[in-house]
C-alpha cells in the first residue's frame, strides 16, 4: 500500500490558484477528480495527518501514488473542468450516478430530415430531443396518439419510411390523419419540420400561446363560414385540453423548475428528479448514487449539477444525461459554493438560473412529495438488489473469501439485544438462507440474567446452541426428524455463520459461549455500526469489506433485520410490563382476572381506551372492579403515552418470566412511527437501546 508521504508535493510548489486535481494510483489510472478554490489549502488538507482523516478518504489516500493538477481562471472553468474529467476517466472515488430503471422518454430526432416521435431508452444522444422521462411507456403513446391529431408527424421507423417512399403508399396513419405523409410528398421537408416545430414548443411549456392561436383560427374560420376547418380546429383543441389535463398543476405561477430530492444511506443515495414546465410535472427520473466515500447532502447536489446538466448540447440545449437546464433548481441544501454553481448553470442555459432551497408554501410542499418519491424508490431498489440472485451469489462468495469460511454460509443467523437503560432485555435471532429472510424460523428471546450487551448475548447464544445439541440428539436422520413429534426442530439446523450485532466484545462473548458448548464447526463474527467494521473472534483489527460490496450490504441487511425485529418485541414487552404493574395496584384484581384482562387488551393503550362495559365483558370483572381498572390506568396529565419515554416504564417484566419465550414467525407489523428501524441506529426516544 503506497505511503502518501512518498508522493506528496514539495512545499510551496501548490499554487494557491483555482484548478481541478488528480489521484492517480501505482499503474497511472485516475481513481479520484477533484476541484479546489485553492488548490494548496485543498492538497495540504490530504497528506496533514492521514490517521486522522475519514476512513474512505483514508483509503484513497493510500490506495493513489502521485497527484497532478490544472490551474484554471475562474471556480466556473474548474467546475467544467472537474466535470469533463470525470466523465473521461470515470474515477473510482468520486460519487457514480446511475439510473435506478430504464425510464422511457418521448424523442424527437431532430437530426433527422424527416424528424420522427418515439419512444427511446437507454442513453442519451446528441442531435435528439427528450420529453419527460415518464414512468411507463404507455403513457407516452397515450400522449402521442392524442397530439399528432394537431401534429401530424413522422412516428414510423426508417424501414417502414422508406418502404411507403419506394411503393408509393403512406402507411394507415397517413390515410386517418395522424400523419402528414412526408414519405410519399404530401408535405415537404420544411412543412414537416414546422409540424415538428411546434409539437417541440408544445411540449416544452408553451402551451397556452399555442390553445390562443387555434382559438383565433377556428374563431375567423367560423366567421368565414369555413365550417369544416372550424370544426376540425375545435377538434384539435380539444386534444390539447385533454393532453393538458393529465399533467396536473403543481405550480399556479407557471414555475419552470426542476425539484430535487436524496434519499440514502452510508452507501448509496437514491435521487429523485420532478421535472415542472409551466406549473405542471412534465416528467420524472431517478438515479442511484454509489457513495464510494463520505459526502454530504450538498455534495451531491454538487454532483447532481455537474453530471446532470453538464455537457449541454449547443442545438438541442440538452445535457448528456437528457435533462435542458431550468429557470430554478430547487434542492434540499445548498452547496457550499452555491453561487459558482448558479453562475455555471446560468452560462450553460443562456440566462439567470435560481438555485435554492424552498421554506414555505407550494414549492416546499411539493420537495416533500419529491422526498417521499426518492424513499420509496430507495426501498425498491434496495428489495430489488437483495432479490437478485447473482448478487446474493457474489455476496455469499465475497463472504467465504472475506472470512476465510471453508463453504460459503448459506444459513446465516444474527442475534441483536435490545433493551432501555438494562431493564426489559430481550433477543432476537434472524435467519437467512440463501441470502433470503427465512421468517419461519425467527426466534425471540426474554433475557433472564444478562443485563448489559455482551453478557445478553453470551445467555442467548448460549440457550440457542444448546438447544440445538440437545434437538441433535432426537435426530433420526439429516433433517431434523425428532422421534416423538415425526415434525422437523428447526433448530436442529446450525448456521454456517452466525452474526452478532456489534463490535470486538459482543464478538468475544459469543465465541465463549460456543466454545463452552464445545461447538467449533460455526464461524462467528460482528458487525458493528459505526463504520460497518467486520470483527472476528480474537482479532486486534476489524475486516474493512469494500463499501460497495455485496458482501457487505448482505450482513447490513441481516443486521438491520435483526435490530427491527428485537425493537417490534421490546416495544411489545415493555407495553406489557407497564400495564402488569399498573393492574397490581387495583383491589380486588386477583391474577386470574388480570391475565383475562390482559388476554382480552393485550396493551395499556387497548386498555385505556375501552369502556366500563367492554371491561365488564370479561368473564369475573364487574362495574366497581372496571371503574377501578380504568381509574388506575388513567393517563395522568403530562405523562408519557404508551410506548414513549423508556424513563415511565416500571422495572420487572412478564409475570411468567420463565422459559426463553422463543417464537415462531414475522413480527406482527411495520413499526410505528417514531419506532427505530432497520438501518435507523439504535437510539429510541429517550434512553439507550442496545444493539
Amino acid at each position: 500500500m503506497p505511503d502518501p508521504s512518498t508522493y506528496r508535493p514539495a512545499v510551496g510548489s501548490i499554487p494557491e490558484s483555482p484548478g481541478v486535481y488528480r489521484f492517480r494510483d501505482p499503474n497511472g489510472r485516475v481513481i479520484y477528480v477533484g476541484k479546489a478554490k485553492s488548490l494548496r489549502q485543498r492538497l495540504n488538507s490530504y497528506f496533514a495527518d492521514v490517521a486522522g482523516l475519514h476512513p474512505r478518504t483514508r483509503q484513497m489516500v493510500t490506495t493513489a501514488a502521485s497527484v497532478d493538477w490544472t490551474v484554471v481562471g475562474t471556480e466556473v472553468e474548474a467546475l467544467q473542468l472537474e466535470y469533463n474529467w470525470i466523465k473521461e476517466f470515470d474515477p473510482r472515488f468520486n460519487v457514480r450516478y446511475r439510473d435506478d430503471k430504464s425510464y422511457p422518454s418521448l424523442a424527437v430526432t431532430l437530426d433527422e430530415e424527416f424528424p420522427r416521435l418515439q419512444v427511446m431508452r437507454g442513453p442519451k444522444r446528441k442531435g435528439v430531443r427528450y420529453f419527460g422521462p415518464y414512468a411507463h411507456a404507455w403513457a407516452i403513446r397515450e400522449t402521442l396518439d392524442t397530439l399528432t391529431r394537431v401534429f401530424p408527424a413522422r412516428t414510423c421507423s426508417t424501414g417502414v419510411f422508406k418502404r411507403a417512399g419506394q411503393i408509393g403508399r403512406p402507411c394507415l396513419l397517413g390515410y386517418i390523419g395522424k400523419c402528414a405523409a412526408p414519405c410519399v410528398g404530401k408535405v415537404t421537408a420544411e412543412e414537416h419540420r414546422a409540424i415538428v416545430d411546434g409539437f417541440v414548443e408544445f411540449m416544452a411549456g408553451r402551451t397556452d400561446q399555442m390553445i390562443r392561436r387555434l382559438e383565433q383560427e377556428m374563431a375567423e374560420a367560423a366567421e368565414a363560414m369555413e365550417y369544416e376547418k372550424a370544426a376540425r380546429l375545435r377538434d384539435d383543441l380539444g386534444a390539447l385540453r385533454r393532453a393538458l389535463e393529465k399533467q396536473a398543476v403543481v405550480l399556479g405561477d407557471g414555475t419552470d423548475a426542476d425539484v430535487v430530492a436524496f434519499a440514502q444511506d452510508e452507501l448509496e443515495a437514491a435521487v429523485q428528479v420532478f421535472h415542472v414546465r409551466g406549473g405542471r410535472v412534465r416528467g420524472q427520473r431517478g438515479w442511484i448514487v454509489d457513495k464510494v466515500e463520505a459526502v454530504t447532502t450538498g455534495e451531491l447536489v454538487e454532483q447532481f449539477l455537474l453530471q446532470v446538466y453538464g455537457g449541454v448540447d449547443e442545438m438541442t440545449g440538452v445535457g448528456e444525461a437528457g435533462e435542458s437546464v431550468p429557470r430554478e433548481v430547487l434542492v434540499p441544501e445548498l452547496p457550499d459554493d452555491a453561487d459558482v454553481y448558479a453562475e455555471l448553470l446560468a452560462e450553460l442555459r443562456g440566462s439567470k438560473v435560481s438555485l435554492r432551497v424552498p421554506q414555505r408554501g407550494d414549492k416546499r410542499a411539493l420537495l416533500e412529495t419529491v422526498e417521499r418519491n426518492a424513499k420509496e424508490a430507495f426501498a425498491r431498489h434496495r428489495v430489488k438488489r437483495a432479490s437478485d440472485l447473482t448478487a446474493r451469489s457474489l455476496a455469499l462468495s465475497e463472504l467465504q473469501d472475506a472470512l476465510d469460511l471453508p463453504d460459503a454460509p448459506l444459513r446465516i443467523e444474527c442475534i441483536d439485544v435490545s433493551h432501555v437503560q438494562g431493564t426489559d432485555v430481550v433477543a432476537s435471532m434472524v435467519v437467512f438462507e440463501d441470502g433470503l429472510a427465512k421468517k419461519s424460523d425467527y426466534r425471540r428471546f426474554a433475557v433472564r440474567q444478562g443485563s448489559d450487551d455482551t453478557a445478553a448475548m453470551a445467555e442467548v447464544v448460549r440457550r440457542r446452541f444448546a438447544r440445538h445439541l440437545k434437538e441433535e440428539q432426537d435426530r433420526k436422520d439429516e433433517q431434523g426428524v425428532a422421534a416423538e413429534e415425526g415434525r422437523p426442530r428447526r433448530f436442529a439446523y446450525p448456521p454456517n455463520l452466525l452474526v452478532v450485532d456489534g463490535g470486538a466484545p459482543q464478538v468475544a462473548a459469543a465465541a465463549r459461549s460456543l466454545d463452552e458448548l464445545g461447538i467449533v464447526d460455526v464461524a462467528v463474527c460482528g458487525l458493528a455500526k459505526r463504520m460497518e467494521e467486520v470483527w472476528l473472534p480474537g482479532e486486534g483489527d476489524p475486516v474493512i469489506l469494500p463499501r460497495t460490496s455485496e458482501a457487505l450490504y448482505l450482513l447490513q441487511r441481516v443486521r438491520d433485520e435483526a435490530h427491527r425485529f428485537a425493537i417490534t418485541y421490546h416495544r411489545q414487552k415493555r407495553s406489557t410490563s407497564m400495564l402488569v404493574s399498573v393492574l397490581d395496584d387495583v383491589p380486588g384484581l386477583g391474577e386470574t382476572r388480570r391475565k383475562a384482562l390482559m388476554k382480552q387488551f393485550g396493551s395499556l393503550k387497548r386498555l385505556r381506551a375501552a369502556t366500563v362495559e367492554e371491561l365488564m365483558a370479561v368473564p369475573g370483572i364487574g362495574r366497581r372492579t372496571a371503574e377501578a381498572v380504568l381509574t388506575a390506568v388513567a393517563e395522568p396529565a403530562g405523562a408519557a403515552p404508551d410506548g414513549g419515554p423508556a424513563g415511565a416504564a416500571p422495572d420487572g417484566g412478564p409475570a411468567d418470566g420463565a422459559e426463553v419465550r422463543e417464537t415462531t414467525g414475522a413480527p406482527a407489523g411495520p413499526a410505528e412511527r417514531g419506532t427505530p428501524t432497520a438501518g435507523a441506529g439504535s437510539t429510541a426516544e429517550v434512553g439507550r437501546v442496545a444493539s
